[in-house]
C-alpha cells in the first residue's frame, strides 16, 4: 500500500469513532439546566469525550480489520490500555490523547489481518485463530510503550508548540486550517488533518483534573477558548454554498433547470441542516476547478473572520443547523455566536454573486449547463427499499466494470472507495447516470464514487451481490435517446487531422537527442513507446504534462504519468540506471499525486550519475502510443526544463 493509500483508509477507518460524537453531544446538551436539567443524561454524553481515545482504539481496530471483526476491536481496547498505563510508568507527563487510540488501533487491526488465523500446537489451540490477536496486540503495545516512553516526550513537546504556534498565529492559522481542509477533500485526506485540529492540539483541563485535547474536546468539556478551527464552518455550510447551489440553478438554461432544481435543493437542504457538504462540492469540484479554489479560500476567509471577531462555537460532526442550535447556549459558546447569522448572510450572497459571475463569464459545465449528450440520466431505482437498494448496487457494480474488476469494496460518508483491477474500465457517465455527484481516480487501481449519504449501505450490497455470483459490466456505449437512422460507414480521409491531445514540455533541461538514436535496443526500437530523449544538464527533473503519477519506480530513476486525456508518459532518466538502486535520486512527490506540467518530481546528483550512470541519455515517451494517431516532435537542439515543448501528441 502507498503512502496516499495508507492514509486513504486511514481517513475512512476514523469515521466510526468519529460517528458517536452526535449522540454524545445531544445526550450532553439536553442534559443542561436550560434545558431538561438532568445531570444524569449529560454525564451520559460526558462519558463520551472523557473515553474518546478507547473509542477510537476500538474504531479503528474494528475498521482497519480486513472484515471488521470484533476480535480486533477487543485487541484495540487492550493495546489501548497497555500502551497508556506502561507509558506513564516511564515518564507520568506523557499524554498521547486519541493518537494512542489511533496507534493501538492500527497495530490491532494489522495483527487482526496478519494473524487471525494462526495456527498453534495442540496444547496451546484454545489461544490459535482470532483468540491470539488481543494477545499478540498486547505485546506489540508492550514494546510500543518501552519505546514510546522515551520517545515520545519530545513529540509531544513538537506537538504541544506546533499547537500554540498555530494557536498564536489566531485569525491567520484558523484562515490556513480553512483553507487547507477543503483543499484536501478530493482526495478524503481531510479526515487525517481535522484529527490533529480537533482532537490533539490545545489542552485544557476542567475542575475534576481531567485534561483535554483537541478542539472539540476542550468546547464540550467547557474551554471558552476553544473553536477556532471549527467556528468559520458554519456559514460556509449553512449558507454559502447552498449560494453556490442557487447560482449553479440559476446559470442553468430555464428549460434544464426543473431537471437538476430537485438535486441542488437536496444537496443544499443537507448541507444546511447536517453539514454535510460533499454532495454538493462534487457538483462542481472537478467540472469547474475554478469555483473550488474561490470555495476554498472564501472558507479560510470565514475561519479568519470567526476568529477575529472572537466568536466561539463548535459541532460535533459537522458546521450544521442542528449542530448550531445544540451548540448555541453551552458554556464553552462565546455571547456573540450569533454573530455566524450575520456572516452566513453574507456568505449566501458572497458565494452566489462569484459562482454567477465566474459559471457565465467562463462558461463552466455546471449542473444543467452539460452538452447534450450528458444529459441521459436513468431512472434510479427506489434505493429506499431492499429491492431499490440491491438493483441500484447491482448497477453500480456494473458500471465500475463489473465483479471481475472490483478487488476491495469500501465506503466513507458519501463515497464508495474501491480498489479496482484497471480504473480505464470504470464507466463515468454509467456512475453518474445513476446518480453519482463525481467519480476520483487517484491512480490506475483506486478510485472514489460519489454517491451521498447512501454510500456505506451501496458498498454493504454490493459485497452481498458478489458474494452471491459475477456480474458483468455494463456496455461501454450509452443508449442514443431517439433512434437514429443508419448511415454509411464513413471512409477515412488519410492524414486527416483528429486534433491535439496534449502537449509536453521538456521534463529536464539538456541536449535533445532522437529516440532512434537512443543506446538501447528497447527504446531506440520503439518498443516502449514513440518520443524523444534529453542529455540532462539541469539537476531537477519536472513533470512534462499535467496529470496522475500512476507509478514511481522504488529506485526513483523513473516515472509513468497518466495526463487526463489518457496518455501514458514514462520518464526514464538514463540508462540502467536502475542498477545504483536509488543512488542519486531524490524523489520529490509521492506516487498516486495529481501533478502539473513544471512541478518538480525528481532531483538528481548529475555529478555522480555522471561518474556512475551508463548513459544518462534519458528518454521521454508515450507508452501507449498506439491509442493515438503520432506525435508532432517541437524540441530544437537543446530545451529548458518546464518550458520548452518537445512534442504534441494527436489524438
Amino acid at each position: 500500500m502507498n503512502i496516499l493509500g495508507f492514509f486513504q483508509r486511514l481517513g475512512r477507518s476514523l469515521q466510526l469513532p468519529i460517528a458517536v460524537l452526535p449522540v454524545a453531544a445531544l445526550m450532553l446538551r439536553f442534559g443542561q439546566p436550560d434545558l431538561l436539567n438532568m445531570p444524569f443524561i449529560a454525564q451520559g454524553g460526558g462519558a463520551i469525550f472523557d473515553n474518546l481515545a478507547l473509542i477510537f482504539a476500538i474504531g479503528v481496530a474494528s475498521t482497519w480489520s480486513k472484515d471488521n471483526a470484533g476480535a480486533a476491536a477487543l485487541a484495540g481496547a487492550v493495546g489501548y490500555f497497555i500502551l497508556t498505563k506502561a507509558m506513564v510508568t516511564i515518564n507520568p507527563a506523557i499524554n498521547m490523547g486519541v493518537l494512542a487510540g489511533i496507534i493501538t488501533g492500527l497495530v490491532a487491526g494489522a495483527t487482526y489481518n496478519r494473524w487471525a488465523d494462526i495456527k498453534l500446537p495442540d496444547f496451546l489451540s484454545f489461544f490459535g485463530g482470532k483468540r491470539f490477536v488481543p494477545i499478540a496486540t498486547g505485546f506489540f503495545c508492550l514494546v510500543l510503550a518501552a519505546i514510546f516512553g522515551y520517545v515520545w516526550p519530545p513529540v509531544q513537546n513538537a506537538i504541544h508548540a506546533g499547537g500554540e504556534w498555530i494557536v498564536a498565529e489566531g485569525a491567520f492559522g484558523a484562515g490556513v486550517f480553512g483553507f487547507v481542509n477543503r483543499l484536501l477533500i478530493p482526495t478524503g485526506l481531510h479526515q487525517v488533518l481535522n484529527t490533529i485540529a480537533w482532537f490533539q492540539i490545545g489542552e485544557f483541563t476542567n475542575a475534576a483534573g481531567t485534561v483535554f485535547h483537541g478542539d472539540i474536546n476542550r468546547f464540550y468539556a467547557g474551554d471558552g477558548t476553544a473553536g477556532m478551527f471549527m467556528s468559520g464552518f458554519f456559514p460556509i455550510m449553512m449558507f454559502g454554498l447552498p449560494g453556490a447551489a442557487l447560482a449553479m440553478y440559476m446559470a442553468a438554461p430555464k428549460e434544464r433547470r426543473p431537471m437538476v432544481g430537485g438535486m441542488l435543493l437536496s444537496v443544499a437542504v443537507t448541507a444546511f441542516l447536517t453539514g454535510v457538504t460533499e454532495p454538493l462540492e462534487f457538483l462542481f469540484m472537478f467540472l469547474a476547478p475554478m469555483l473550488y479554489l474561490i470555495h476554498a479560500l472564501l472558507t479560510g476567509i470565514s475561519l479568519f473572520v470567526a476568529t477575529l471577531l472572537g466568536i466561539h462555537a463548535g459541532f460535533s460532526f459537522s458546521a450544521g443547523a442542528i449542530d448550531y442550535a445544540l451548540m448555541y447556549n453551552l458554556p464553552a459558546a462565546s455571547k456573540n455566536v450569533w454573530m455566524l447569522l450575520v456572516m452566513g448572510v453574507v456568505a449566501f450572497v458572497i458565494y452566489f454573486v462569484l459562482f454567477s459571475a465566474v459559471i457565465r463569464l467562463m462558461n463552466l459545465k455546471t449542473p444543467g449547463r452539460e452538452d447534450a449528450s450528458d444529459l441521459v440520466v436513468e431512472e434510479e431505482a427506489n434505493s429506499n427499499t431492499e429491492e431499490g437498494m440491491e438493483q441500484l448496487s447491482r448497477q453500480y457494480i456494473g458500471a465500475v466494470g463489473g465483479s471481475d474488476n472490483l478487488n476491495v469494496i469500501d465506503a466513507c460518508i458519501t463515497r464508495l472507495r474501491l480498489s479496482v483491477k484497471d480504473a480505464g474500465l470504470v464507466n463515468d457517465a454509467a456512475c453518474k447516470r445513476l446518480g453519482a455527484s463525481g467519480i476520483v481516480r487517484l491512480n490506475k487501481q483506486t478510485i472514489q464514487v460519489i454517491v451521498g449519504a447512501k454510500a456505506e449501505s451501496i458498498a454493504e450490497s454490493m459485497k452481498k451481490l458478489i458474494a452471491k455470483g459475477p456480474i458483468a459490466a455494463v456496455a461501454a456505449t450509452v443508449t442514443p435517446v431517439a433512434p437514429v437512422a443508419p448511415a454509411a460507414a464513413p471512409q477515412a480521409v488519410p492524414n486527416a487531422s483528429k486534433g491535439i491531445v496534449g502537449t509536453l514540455v521538456a521534463p529536464v533541461s539538456g541536449t535533445v537527442v532522437a529516440i532512434d538514436q537512443v543506446p538501447d535496443e528497447a527504446f531506440a526500437s520503439k518498443a516502449v513507446g514513440d518520443g524523444l530523449a534529453i542529455k540532462p544538464t539541469s539537476s531537477t527533473v519536472v513533470a512534462p504534462a499535467s496529470g496522475t503519477l500512476v507509478k514511481i519506480f522504488n529506485t526513483n530513476h523513473a516515472f509513468c504519468l497518466e495526463t487526463e486525456k489518457g496518455a501514458e508518459i514514462v520518464v526514464h532518466m538514463g540508462l540502467d540506471t536502475v542498477a545504483l538502486q536509488g543512488k542519486g535520486f531524490t524523489r520529490l512527490v509521492e506516487e498516486g499525486a495529481h501533478v502539473v506540467a513544471g512541478q518538480p518530481v525528481l532531483e538528481m546528483d548529475l555529478a555522480f550519475l555522471e561518474a556512475n550512470a551508463r548513459s544518462m541519455i534519458s528518454p521521454v515517451v508515450v507508452s501507449n502510443i498506439e491509442d493515438f494517431s503520432g506525435l508532432t516532435l517541437l524540441a530544437g537542439d537543446t530545451v529548458v526544463a518546464g518550458e520548452s515543448r518537445i512534442y504534441e501528441i494527436n489524438g
